[in-house]
């Protein structure tokens, strides 16, 4: 079994130190020398708007300083993968107060791109579609219904509305076959939302919990030579040996366990698989600054998937 040795993660450590933001080299210490969520916290908030939503680049292929549903989602992400719950807190209370103004909401949920990115610097999936939004939208809304679910109170607007929403976006499953790139994604975080709840019986969750397995095996590109592109990887799903998603797919996460350790160049990160394409031209710059924004965060989330399977040797030393 190939494991990453403490060489490999000495060179990482080193880059992340002379190349991350602060919100990202925050995240780093936090995960892998004993860091502290505080610190954390205080970089986030630099990216938090008076409305509570996010923006800034939080999200580096869109530089559209205003908030977005989406670069609020990837800020809650952050907290949720810190296990952070304090409802009390600032950066809390301001997502709370963002999400229930209906800001960039739809009848069907929460839109992926909004009109004002087309005024920044942004990957041209960003520019504003509504069109494209009909499908799209699926994951961010199923992903933010879920915090939703978690943290609102039941009487609230905003939670009745969301059950309501979520019966539309399962109700998906049986009328289409596209859900958007984001979509089987937040069907996955919807269903673990609906157990923690404790309603599944309200959603059928055996029910959806089948068909969203099938919809995680089937979309996994299994030709390797395919991720050095926009393959869809297991990790896209599977973050760790206890996901329900794992047994199914076992195999096939064990080659991107090896993939990522083999392919990783030496003093160096791993290079991420996408561009801007057509607006590589237009935002040279930023696009210079946003993919090297995206190696930091992609670093830190490929080793901990490596250390969530035991992949990491570090001789002995503890990486937290």
């Amino acid at each position: 079994m190939k494991k990453l040795g403490l060489e490999a993660f000495c060179e990482i450590k080193n880059w992340m130190y002379r190349n991350a933001r602060p919100v990202d080299l925050a995240l780093w210490k936090y995960y892998f020398e004993n860091g502290n969520k505080e610190a954390v916290l205080s970089s986030l908030a630099y990216y938090q708007n008076e409305d509570g939503g996010f923006g800034h680049a939080l999200e580096a292929d869109s530089w559209n300083p205003n908030s977005s549903p989406y670069t609020t989602l990837y800020a809650i992400n952050i907290l949720q993968a810190m296990d952070f719950k304090d409802i009390s807190h600032p950066i809390m209370q301001g997502i709370f107060r963002f999400l229930s103004s209906g800001k960039h909401f739809s009848k069907t949920g929460w839109l992926f791109s909004i009109p004002t990115n087309n005024e920044y610097a942004h990957a041209p999936w960003w520019t504003y579609n509504s069109d494209a939004n009909e499908l799209e939208s699926i994951g961010v809304t199923a992903e933010l219904s879920g915090f939703v679910l978690k943290y609102f109170d039941k009487d609230t607007d905003l939670y009745k509305r969301v059950i309501l929403i979520m019966n539309d976006i399962i109700a998906k499953l049986e009328i289409q076959d596209s859900y958007g790139d984001m979509g089987i994604g937040g069907y996955c975080v919807l269903l673990d939302t609906i157990k923690q709840a404790g309603i599944e019986k309200q959603f059928n969750y055996t029910k959806l919990r089948d068909v969203v397995k099938g919809l995680v095996y089937n979309s996994i590109e299994r030709d390797t030579s395919k991720w050095s592109s926009y393959g869809v990887r297991p990790s896209n799903y599977i973050t760790t040996p206890d996901s329900i998603y794992y047994k199914d797919n076992e195999d096939i996460v064990q080659k991107e366990l090896d993939y990522l350790i083999e392919t990783r160049e030496k003093c160096n990160v791993w290079n991420i698989t996408w561009s801007w394409f057509e607006n590589n031209e237009k935002y040279p710059k930023e696009f210079a600054i946003s993919e090297n924004w995206w190696k930091a965060g992609k670093a830190i989330e490929k080793l901990v998937l490596l250390r969530n399977f035991e992949r990491i040797d570090c001789n002995g030393e503890y990486i937290f």
